[in-house]
């Protein structure tokens, strides 16, 4: 009762005085909509571990995502939107349809005096990220995407390098290496995790590269090389503290590429360490809890996730995605390099790396008929013939699609994880983005202002209203 009596003045206060969050943080899971935080939610229970905290968040917003062109958005529309408050075409960056540039709610509460900062998991110059610093009419300009945020004067960039393929002379602005276009700006280039946990306040200006791209999916960490992003929202939290406040966006990316995969374990790995992050900045709420905003949502639902699936009737069993061990890409990637060493291998000798990747088990006198990860003869029929088809592909050398939301040539991979998924009870629509409306959800100063059927434009409108003079 004392918890719900404090609760309601925060909100009579913020309301009744005009109240503004000092601190800010906006979280963003990448193709993140409600079946992939359900999915990640019940998994969670059947382990033991309870509710997810973005779930627990006492306000919540249904949030449509169309693009100005499209039902259907990319990330770079959708990010211009969450982050600038209008709706751009799919593809632009930080512009209006027109190519004129918008400015977002980072910029907003540089202008107010707050520190900045912007993390992910994917490149920093990926299309969510480059949605609140960059002006572009292609999310695929990665180089002026990186001249962007080295002019952007934010004081903390960290997850994924910049994407530094595209050093394209081309350029007008400048025709070097990005990072050293950065240095020259006074940002500090971080390359270790060591180095990026020894940070103080007083290191000025950060950009981290502990590699040329996405960091590695949380489901692939055996052993830790680089942060991981609750580490990351940790020390932007110390680097960016001071009296004036701060605003910090931090991005799950990989949610949305395990989405396209249509691979579940994966993907829910990847919402549960986007939630471990939320927890971080709820803690610091708790601290501070008259003057921070927490604010979770999504841009855009990725694979049409949905709970339930023929196969298993009225019931799912997320808990059996414990048993995958590895996303499909890296065994996809083990399995091209034993066709390397062997062309000829047989599906008898895939066998032991099918059941370490996936759990699955092939019938033999050990395993029980009822064991649920059992391979029944359809499913192991399945995967022999998408196998039988790989190797031939291997022989004739013809190349895996290699766009991330395209149709996959080889099928050994995909169909693993389709058994794994019906094996849980899920299933999967499309290899790409769909129309499905986000949730968005809120706790702290100002967080009734998220509730309701909004658009994805109010989360920048209601943000940048806080830093208005």
């Amino acid at each position: 009762m004392k918890s719900l009596v404090f609760s309601l003045s925060v909100v009579f206060a913020a309301v009744v005085f005009g109240a503004t969050p000092k601190y800010v943080f906006l979280f963003i899971g990448d193709g993140m909509s409600t079946p992939q935080r359900m999915v990640a939610e019940e998994f969670s229970r059947a382990i033991g571990e309870g509710t997810l905290a973005m779930n627990a968040l006492p306000f919540q917003a249904t949030t449509r995502t169309c693009s100005a062109d499209s039902l259907v958005t990319d990330s770079a529309a959708a990010a211009t939107a969450i982050a600038c408050g209008e709706k751009t075409n799919n593809h632009y960056s930080g512009v209006d349809p027109e190519g004129k540039p918008v400015y977002s709610c980072a910029v907003a509460a540089q202008e107010a005096g707050k520190k900045v900062g912007i993390v992910s998991t994917v490149t920093i110059t990926h299309a969510t990220p480059a949605g609140f610093y960059a002006h572009r009419k292609s999310r695929g300009d990665l180089y002026g995407i990186a001249l962007d945020l080295a002019n952007s004067g934010f004081d903390y960039f960290a997850g994924g390098g910049l994407d530094n393929r595209f050093d394209d002379k081309t350029h007008s602005e400048y025709c070097g290496n990005a990072y050293d276009y950065a240095a020259q700006k006074g940002y500090r280039i971080v390359k270790t995790r060591d180095e990026f946990l020894a940070l103080q306040p007083s290191d000025g200006k950060i950009l981290t590269r502990f590699r040329d791209g996405a960091l590695d999916n949380a489901i692939d960490i055996t052993e830790v090389k680089d942060p991981s992003l609750d580490e990351l929202v940790a020390k932007a939290i110390e680097m960016l503290d001071n009296e004036k406040g701060f605003f910090l966006m931090a991005e799950g990316g990989r949610v949305d590429w395990a989405g396209h995969a249509n691979d579940a374990a994966t993907n829910l790995r990847e919402v549960l360490a986007l939630d471990k992050a939320v927890k971080v900045a709820l803690a610091f709420q708790k601290k501070h809890p008259e003057e921070t905003l927490v604010v979770v949502t999504g841009d855009h639902e990725t694979g049409g996730l949905s709970m339930g699936f023929a196969g298993t009737g009225y019931a799912i069993f997320p808990e059996r995605l414990s048993e995958q061990t590895m996303s499909v890409g890296t065994f996809e990637s083990r399995v091209k390099k034993l066709f390397e060493k062997n062309p000829n291998l047989s599906f008898d000798e895939i066998k032991p790396l099918v059941s370490e990747a996936f759990g699955f088990k092939f019938k033999g006198p050990d395993v029980k008929n009822n064991d649920p990860m059992r391979l029944h003869s359809a499913e192991e029929k399945e995967l022999r013939t998408a196998f039988e088809h790989d190797v031939a592909f291997h022989k004739s050398k013809v190349e895996e699609n290699t766009k991330y939301d395209g149709e996959k040539r080889y099928l050994f991979g995909g169909a693993c994880r389709i058994v794994m998924s019906h094996k849980c009870g899920l299933g999967w629509s499309s290899g790409a983005h769909t129309a499905m409306p986000v949730l968005t959800t809120a706790k702290g100063c100002c967080a009734e202002q998220f509730v309701g059927f909004i658009e994805n434009t109010d989360i920048a409108k209601k943000i940048k209203a806080f830093y208005k003079k």
